[in-house]
């Protein structure tokens, strides 16, 4: 369960690393052909900030993810990886309550089942 657990979490991971390429670089391009139905396409230039704010916050998120492999203490690193996880799928539950229902199953789905498998691992 530890490598299915570790394969779940660098996938969040590298999911929130191409979300802060994408609102950080590419809002007008690529942001605007994912979030096309939660917002309108003269919105993008004037959100482009806000956008890449966002992205940065993602930056985080995935830092946070990659850190807990390099914990070298299990309970350490159940815990920042939970807390991790833990904020990515309240991120995508939010989303897909405020902008499109999408997000929670591209966003929100993997961290918890991420959080599912960590604490299967760390547990039973």
């Amino acid at each position: 369960m530890e490598i299915v657990a570790k394969i779940l979490i660098a996938i969040v991971a590298i999911e929130h690393l191409y979300i802060l390429w994408m609102e950080m670089f590419a809002w007008e391009t690529k942001g605007k052909e994912v979030f096309k139905a939660a917002l309108p396409a003269e919105m993008f230039k004037p959100t482009k900030g806000l956008a890449a704010n966002q992205g940065l916050y993602n930056g985080f998120l995935a830092a946070g993810l990659l850190w807990s492999f390099l914990i070298e203490d299990p309970k350490w690193q159940t815990n920042i990886a939970l807390f991790f996880l833990g904020c990515v799928a309240v991120a995508g539950i939010y989303g897909a309550i405020s902008a499109t229902k999408k997000i929670f199953f591209v966003q929100a789905l993997p961290a918890i089942l991420a959080i599912i498998a960590v604490l299967l691992n760390a547990y039973f």
